[in-house]
């Protein structure tokens, strides 16, 4: 994820801090420095704070350990002031298996919590199990609370949260991925208004929340449409066939007339038939800025460039355009270059196939 840092890598899998993570444990900070004028309180806070964190990091190994025993990798876990986000390469179709996914996070909230009660019952400290603030009460107390809490919250139906995704897989099991998947998504938008009004009046945090629960269902709705609605299909069946391509020794002025001349807004590279680099839209302004109009193609290209075969299933090219840096993968058939996919292609093409099945072609 853009602006996080990185603060290690775990099981193969790195764990980041996004900066607004940073700014909040500076308000954790101040906000209890300003209410106990004690530093080592205000540090106690942020030693809370990290703790909880840190049961929400085991958390989100909950969730990419067990996508991993599906073979499904995860590719970092990323924390945010509201919680973490463990990026898994793709969601396990299978109803059951993104049923162990999802509710493998909370399992493991369970598992702590129950440790911590133990610890409580050989330090005898039962007595303070019910003794407890927001801000106050005794550590273990407290982080044994939190863990309850993120195990009810987190199993709330609210997808694309836990609980949505388990609706989600156990919907499925009867009535298909599409529809259950249509079905957690208004649950989850529903229940993201209710968040809002609640946040509305009594936590402004919860207004967020319901923000990322409401945009995150709408997107994923529409990913498991757009999936649907290219099931079977290949690469080629989307690809664009008329484009043309640059060569490196190509200048900058060469690939502005094309630009110019059609709708086309990325170039292939091509040198002695292979895909060499792709010219995107934004190189060749930059180049144009820096260098001038003469420069050459090979200078201001991207050559980190990802290449797709023809017969490749379709939704796995979209998700490779998805985690790339370009709406724009060259599309070979036996090394030769055949085609373009873009994500305006892919839309028309899903636009035209939702359209078809609505009318029942």
């Amino acid at each position: 994820m853009r602006w996080s840092l990185k603060v290690g890598t775990f099981a193969g899998i790195g764990v980041h801090l996004h900066w607004t993570f940073l700014l909040f444990i500076g308000w954790v900070f101040y906000s209890h420095l300003g209410r106990a004028h004690d530093v080592s309180r205000a540090l106690e806070g942020v030693g809370f704070v990290l703790a909880l964190f840190t049961c929400v990091v085991l958390h989100e190994y909950g969730h990419a350990l067990t996508a991993r025993r599906f073979g499904v990798g995860t590719r970092d876990i990323t924390l945010l002031p509201i919680g973490g986000v463990a990026r898994l390469e793709r969601i396990p179709k299978k109803p059951m298996q993104e049923f162990w996914v999802a509710i493998a996070g909370p399992a493991v909230n369970v598992v702590i919590a129950l440790t911590i009660f133990l610890v409580l019952v050989l330090l005898r400290n039962l007595n303070q199990l019910f003794e407890v603030q927001m801000f106050r009460g005794h550590f273990l107390v407290r982080l044994m609370w939190v863990n309850v809490f993120l195990i009810l919250f987190n199993l709330l139906p609210a997808f694309p949260m836990d609980g949505g995704r388990v609706l989600r897989a156990l919907l499925a099991t009867q009535l298909g991925r599409p529809r259950a998947t249509a079905i957690a998504a208004r649950v989850g938008q529903g229940m993201a208004i209710l968040f809002a009004l609640v946040g509305f009046f009594y936590n402004p945090m919860l207004m967020f929340i319901a923000l990322f629960v409401y945009l995150g269902a709408q997107a994923e709705a529409e990913a498991v449409a757009t999936d649907a609605a290219v099931e079977g299909l290949r690469v080629e069946h989307a690809m664009m066939t008329r484009f043309r391509c640059l060569a490196p020794n190509d200048t900058l002025e060469d690939a502005t007339r094309e630009l110019l001349a059609g709708a086309q807004q990325d170039f292939p590279v091509v040198h002695g038939g292979q895909v060499v680099g792709l010219l995107r839209r934004n190189d060749l302004v930059r180049g144009l800025t820096e260098s001038g109009p003469g420069t050459l193609v090979a200078d201001a290209m991207w050559t980190d460039v990802d290449v797709i075969d023809a017969r490749k299933p379709l939704d796995e090219a979209f998700r490779l355009i998805q985690q790339g840096q370009c709406g724009t993968v060259p599309v070979t058939r036996d090394g030769s270059l055949v085609g373009l996919l873009t994500l305006e292609n892919l839309g028309e093409l899903v636009m035209v196939n939702t359209a078809l099945r609505r009318d029942g072609s």
